[in-house]
């Protein structure tokens, strides 16, 4: 098994039962919870916030993962800080320019161990200015658009992840990179070849039974 570490979206998953469905992860090592929060605004749809995350902090022992799709991510930096959040991602996309994104970054910083910045398919790697790879921990690819799950993997990510390999050789840095959208058993191994440390997967791993989990999550490994 491979160190890649496997990120379940909850956003998928039967929010009628969220606490039992965590529990069939609390065994399996390497894997981050990971918390979609749209506001309706930057992308258009609408799912959870701090009652829903403040109860799931406290029902799972695994690093909570929150990807902000919102427009103002200054607003969820302190308000989010109490809930054992590790890692916390906004869209470089929400911010007018670098000076803006490096302020929000260094704001994070301050509040959680881990501190990423996301990209729509649209935008290219050379928006991100090397300032910003120099102080984030993660990257985070989308490789479908934010908003809805269940859709198709684009195939350009691979395009994206070897100029995103090209900067951190250029820069020596080692941050984490992580890809959300259309994440399979069929395209793992391609998209871990391609310095993909991160994955995160949503419909793939909860359209199935509870007690398949396990081995869904090790399939995305290996």
């Amino acid at each position: 098994m491979n160190d890649t570490i496997i990120s379940p979206s909850i956003l998928s998953c039967d929010f009628l039962n969220i606490e039992t469905e965590l529990k069939y992860f609390e065994k399996i090592p390497n894997l981050w919870i990971h918390l979609d929060v749209m506001d309706g605004h930057f992308v258009p749809n609408l799912t959870f916030g701090h009652p829903i995350i403040q109860k799931i902090s406290k029902v799972t022992n695994h690093l909570l993962d929150a990807h902000l799709m919102v427009s103002n991510p200054e607003f969820y930096i302190k308000t989010f800080s109490n809930y054992n959040i590790h890692n916390i991602t906004f869209h470089l996309e929400a911010t007018s320019n670098a000076q803006e994104a490096l302020k929000i970054i260094e704001q994070m910083k301050s509040s959680y161990a881990s501190v990423g910045i996301s990209i729509k398919p649209g935008t290219p790697v050379s928006a991100i200015s090397d300032d910003i790879f120099k102080r984030i921990d993660l990257l985070l690819v989308m490789s479908v658009e934010p908003g809805f799950g269940g859709q198709s993997f684009i195939e350009t990510t691979y395009d994206k992840l070897n100029q995103i390999k090209d900067v951190k050789k250029r820069l020596n840095l080692k941050f984490d990179v992580q890809v959300d959208g259309g994440v399979t058993d069929e395209n793992a191994k391609k998209l871990i070849e391609h310095g993909v440390s991160n994955l995160v997967a949503g419909s793939y791993i909860f359209k199935n039974s509870p007690k398949k989990y396990q081995s869904i999550v090790e399939k995305l490994r290996n």
